[in-house]
Parts: structure tokens; C-alpha cells; sequence
């Protein structure tokens, strides 16, 4: 058969095809609805050429194709954390703990301007040590947008409840339970959810990041 016979022969392939399409639709909008799609591929697909796609095909696109043997690449606006995106207080801690900016990024990413967790099991099974776990990380985020190491155990409230690790009647008493953790620290309150890791919490939390990363 000749191009030009495919070319025909495949148009009225479709004819048939958004007919039908149009059929399904109520009778005021059946002649829109099949004048809509054939305009659309007559757009798409003039009579010669390559064919066009059918209605909710989806065209592959440069930048949607992996090459062969690569895995995919970070999803558009996600990257790995570098040097500068880590305040120096941070870095010292990392230098005095024998950690480094690839063990950071074994646990975080940048998006924008957030440090997200990559993390998602803190590999505990109680509710007391995943608390703390929690709160140690968050100050470590802390750490590395201010260098101060730093949570808000309201938000290491909130996360408890998410990862399904909340024991309510006993928050407060995990923290105060584990003083030595915090700087200055006698009991926890929800009107001063501010609390500043110890030296002991900052070797705590080089610890952990070893057992993530």
C-alpha cells in the first residue's frame, strides 16, 4: 500500500474511533466533542509524517528517558547538601566526631531551601529511645541551618504521633529521664519546647547518625 493510502487508512481509523468517543458523550455535545478531537489530531499529525499519538498516550520526552545502565536521576528540585549549605559550628561538630558531608547526606537532602530527613526508620522499636532519636535529629537539622543544636519538642511531638511512636502520658518524662542529653535542662514543658542538646546529647547524635547513615 502506498504512504499516502496509511495515511488515509489510519485516518479513518480514527474518524471511527472519536465517533465512538463522541457517542458516550450527551447528544448536545456529541458534534463538539468529535470536532474537538479530530482538530486536535489534525493539529498534532498533519496528513503526512509521523503518526500522531492517540488520546492519553503519553509522547516519552529527552529528559524522561534514563540512559541504559544509570539509575534515575533526583527528582527536579531535590540535591544533595553541600559544604556551604552546612553552618560552621556544624562542620566542627562533624570534624570533632570523625563525620563527614557525605555521611549528612546519607541522611538528608536539600530541597529548596529545607534539609529534609531521607531516614524513614529510626531503628528502634521503643517508644522512649524513638522519642529521643527524633528530638536528636531534629536538633541536628537545627544545627546545620543556624549551628545550634536545638529541637522544638513540640514538632518531636508531633512526629511521634506520625511514626506511630507516641506515649503520651510519659513525654515529658522521657526527656527528663534523660537530662544529661540537654543543656540545663530540669523538666520539659509545651510553653518552652525549646531545648539545647549537652555535650553528651551531641555525642548522642553523632552516634545515631553513624547507626542511619
Amino acid at each position: 500500500m502506498s504512504e499516502g493510502g496509511d495515511v488515509y487508512g489510519e485516518l479513518k481509523a480514527r474518524i471511527a474511533e472519536f465517533a465512538a468517543i463522541a457517542n458516550e458523550c450527551p447528544d448536545k455535545l456529541q458534534e463538539k466533542c468529535f470536532e474537538l478531537l479530530l482538530a486536535h489530531y489534525l493539529d498534532r499529525r498533519p496528513l503526512t509524517g509521523e503518526p500522531a499519538q492517540r488520546p492519553g498516550e503519553r509522547v516519552p520526552t529527552p529528559e524522561a528517558e534514563t540512559p541504559a545502565g544509570e539509575g534515575p536521576s533526583l527528582p527536579k528540585g531535590q540535591e544533595d547538601i553541600a559544604r556551604s549549605d552546612i553552618h560552621l559550628k556544624a562542620m566542627k561538630f562533624l570534624e570533632r566526631y570523625g563525620l563527614t558531608v557525605d555521611d549528612v547526606n546519607q541522611v538528608f537532602y536539600k530541597e529548596g531551601d529545607q534539609i529534609l530527613p531521607l531516614y524513614e526508620d529510626l531503628k528502634t522499636t521503643k517508644t522512649s529511645e524513638c522519642q529521643l532519636r527524633i528530638a536528636l535529629m531534629l536538633a541536628f537539622r537545627s544545627a546545620l541551618d543556624t549551628g545550634e543544636f536545638v529541637f522544638n519538642g513540640e514538632m518531636v511531638r508531633a512526629e511521634c504521633q506520625t511514626r506511630k511512636c507516641y506515649d503520651q502520658p510519659n513525654f515529658a518524662a522521657h526527656f527528663r529521664r534523660n537530662a544529661d542529653l540537654f543543656d540545663g535542662f530540669n523538666k520539659y514543658e509545651s510553653s518552652a519546647p525549646h531545648v539545647r542538646l549537652s555535650e553528651n546529647g551531641r555525642k548522642a547524635l553523632a552516634a545515631l547518625i553513624k547507626e542511619l547513615r
